[in-house]
């Protein structure tokens, strides 16, 4: 067995979709990336790929101007990074996140983005746990100026 851990930040801008955990998040903003800016996900594919010693996202899928991975949807680079793994041999235990987020409020959209990483990693739901909280108006996220995610994955060596 081993466990990985994943961080992540995007800044919040204007006139962009917000996506989290592979869904859409209703809001008046979203977050600024070379991809989706899907923090959550890219927090997860961090944890997965270092449980592994596989090296980080951007190393992988990097956001090189004008290259294949502009505007991606971040669940397809999720399910590379599944792959990835299975073919090196291991599978998903668990995986923890958390989302840092002063708005706006996730809870009502927890299970939802459960289901479609699950889905996406082709795991039970019950391996994928996802929290959200704020920062009690503290720091750039307590600003509203982003949000931060973070994340740990425990993977296992399959025979």
């Amino acid at each position: 067995m081993r466990i990985g851990f994943g961080y992540d930040v995007h800044q919040f801008t204007p006139d962009r979709k917000l996506w989290l955990g592979g869904i859409v998040i209703p809001s008046d903003k979203g977050l600024l990336g070379h991809s989706d800016a899907d923090v959550l996900i890219h927090a997860l594919c961090d944890a997965l790929l270092g449980a592994a010693a596989m090296r980080d996202i951007g190393y992988h899928f990097p956001d090189t101007k004008g290259n294949e991975y502009e505007g991606i949807d971040s669940k397809i680079l999720l399910r590379r990074v599944m792959a990835m793994l299975r073919e090196a041999g291991y599978e998903l235990g668990n995986c923890d996140c958390t989302v840092c987020a002063q708005t706006p409020k996730l809870s009502p959209y927890i299970e939802q983005m459960r289901t479609c990483l699950a889905e996406v990693m082709g795991v039970a739901p019950d391996q994928v746990s996802i929290k959200a909280t704020t920062t009690e108006h503290l720091g750039f996220v307590g600003r509203e100026e982003g949000i931060a995610a973070y994340a740990v994955a425990l993977i296992e060596k399959k025979k």
